[in-house]
């Protein structure tokens, strides 16, 4: 009757359907002496699972320091990226020049005439480039005939 209870159990066992009950009965059974031969085959299986709860670790793991080096190094070139930019950035407002800013109403009017006299000499040299592709567009279009 036991031999078909412990058959019965092993099925369950590997179809992984039993309780903790029925594995501990198992367990007992197969660290017994008296286990049928032809059920011999399992007994290391179940040995070995009670043999590694007896295991303990003593060996020290030495972890990598090479993450650890990379933190500090991440850190160390986020000081210098924050250090470098904070002092490009006081530079520039050290060396900033009162621009735009008249009391003079007229004196402000003649500037601006000046700038928007400038903006239109380049707008123009612009506009004269592109009256030469006009050009050679024609020249193009006379010489391949689309």
């Amino acid at each position: 009757m036991e031999l078909n209870r412990i058959e019965s159990l092993l099925e369950k066992y590997f179809e992984v359907q039993t309780t903790l009950l029925e594995e501990q009965e198992l367990k007992r059974y197969f660290s017994s002496t008296n286990v049928a031969q032809h059920l011999k085959e399992y007994q290391p299986l179940f040995n070995h699972f009670e043999a590694s709860k007896r295991t303990e670790f003593t060996s020290q793991i030495k972890l990598p320091t090479l993450f650890s080096k990379k933190i500090k190094w991440s850190i160390a070139a986020s000081i210098v990226f924050l250090l470098g930019s904070s002092t490009v950035l006081y530079v520039q407002t050290q060396n900033q020049k009162d621009l735009g800013t008249y009391s003079n109403p007229e004196m402000a009017f003649k500037e601006t005439q000046k700038a928007l006299e400038m903006l239109s000499n380049h707008v123009n040299v612009g506009v004269q480039s592109v009256a030469y592709l006009s050009e050679f567009e024609k020249s193009k279009n006379l010489v391949f005939k689309n």
